[in-house]
């Protein structure tokens, strides 16, 4: 069972009015229980309370996630015709159609002039049910987010394969749309996106963005990626490498000349590495190997931690950049020796997690034991902590942070 949250009432939230936001009539409309708000007020709740999803299910009220942790909103619990009624007023009729089929739908829903939700349509326990994530209606900067500089620099590279690893809501798709916003600001490019659904709707500046939606603009990554070529891209974003042939063709796509941008579900760079070449038979992975090491040009790998002083998640990161000595290392197999090239390898602007992880701390934004859940050497992280705490004591007219990371935000060594 869930744990008991605080509620938040509907007084403590300022809600618009339907006229007020231009809400569109739902598609499917049945009636809902009495004091059930449509779908598009509970998700301006959302908005209004600076919140990140809302969780519809049935005998719970809506739920949503508030700085990573889950609060009830103040109305009665969900029947099955409610949870129905919301979720079904989402879709249209033909979406309706393949969702009773498959069970499962994945789409986006715009509130105009407030924010996009990705949406996520489900069947739990026999009943209908959902989970719609926040997107804000402008795509910030690299600089406004505060992402580490070096992806400048990846944004603009002529060719090769990025990859922006991290678990589930960590903000990959954050990271990629500033990226993709850096070249529309800075480079005359052919950008072609492949998502599932479209989350940052990118207006074209100095390059032409072409946006693909799964289910709506194309069946599958795969068939996308087999008729991008014709379509004359420079760069390409495809939402998430999740199979075998994506992965395959995705790196086809850098190899022939093209700057590909993918998601992974992956911590850090020797896992995606290794992820990569584990999904291909094992007479193929030598070959994958050699192909990895020439179009391979960075992993970028996430995480978000609570603030220490305020509400709020900031996230951290490691960075690796595909230097020959790490191109060597992907191309023998010897995987387990990158952490220690990223280690010491501040001067082309890599970064471990953990060294990224001592640079917030040292600088009080984040605490110790957040910090240490999400090392992979927790211990070793305390004891590191600690010493250079121990030496910033000793150096008072020079502070650690200023000692210990260099100013593209790698720590030193």
């Amino acid at each position: 069972m869930m744990p008991s949250l605080a509620p938040i009432g509907q007084h403590q939230l300022k809600t618009p009015t339907f006229e007020e936001v231009g809400f569109n009539t739902p598609v499917f409309a049945v009636p809902l229980s009495q004091g059930l708000p449509s779908i598009d007020e509970l998700l301006m709740e959302v908005v209004n309370a600076n919140g990140s999803d809302l969780h519809i299910r049935v005998g719970e009220p809506p739920i949503i996630r508030i700085h990573g942790k889950l609060t009830r909103l103040n109305y009665p619990p969900m029947t099955d015709d409610d949870t129905k009624g919301l979720m079904y007023s989402l879709m249209n009729e033909d979406r309706i159609k393949k969702f009773e089929e498959h069970l499962e739908m994945d789409l986006s829903h715009a509130i105009p002039g407030v924010a996009r939700f990705r949406v996520n349509v489900l069947r739990q326990r026999g009943n209908v049910g959902g989970v719609l994530r926040l997107i804000p209606a402008k795509c910030k900067t690299i600089d406004e987010l505060e992402l580490p500089p070096v992806l400048k620099q990846l944004a603009l590279l002529p060719r090769g394969l990025v990859l922006v690893t991290g678990p589930t809501g960590s903000g990959k798709s954050t990271t990629l749309a500033a990226c993709i916003d850096h070249i529309n600001r800075n480079r005359r490019a052919h950008i072609v996106t492949i998502e599932d659904p479209i989350e940052f709707v990118h207006q074209d500046n100095q390059a032409a963005i072409e946006q693909r939606e799964l289910g709506q603009d194309t069946h599958t990554f795969t068939a996308a990626l087999k008729h991008v070529m014709r379509q004359a891209p420079d760069v390409i974003l495809v939402g998430e490498m999740r199979d075998l042939e994506t992965i395959s063709l995705a790196i086809t796509a850098a190899e022939t000349g093209h700057l590909v941008f993918a998601t992974l579900h992956t911590t850090d760079a020797p896992q995606t590495i290794d992820r990569i070449i584990d999904v291909f038979s094992p007479e193929q992975q030598e070959q994958v190997r050699t192909q990895l090491a020439v179009t391979l040009q960075a992993v970028v790998s996430q995480t978000l931690l609570p603030l220490s002083d305020r509400p709020g998640r900031i996230p951290a990161f490691e960075i690796m950049i595909a230097t020959p000595a790490i191109r060597a290392l992907i191309r023998e197999g010897k995987t387990h020796q990158v952490y220690s090239m990223i280690e010491t390898g501040s001067e082309f602007q890599m970064v471990s997690l953990d060294q990224f992880l001592i640079k917030m701390l040292l600088s009080g934004t984040i605490t110790l034991d957040s910090a240490m859940s999400r090392s992979s050497n927790p211990k070793y992280l305390e004891q590191r902590y600690e010493r250079m705490m121990a030496e910033q004591a000793n150096f008072p007219g020079q502070p650690g942070a200023s000692r210990s990371t260099s100013q593209n935000g790698s720590a030193a060594h």
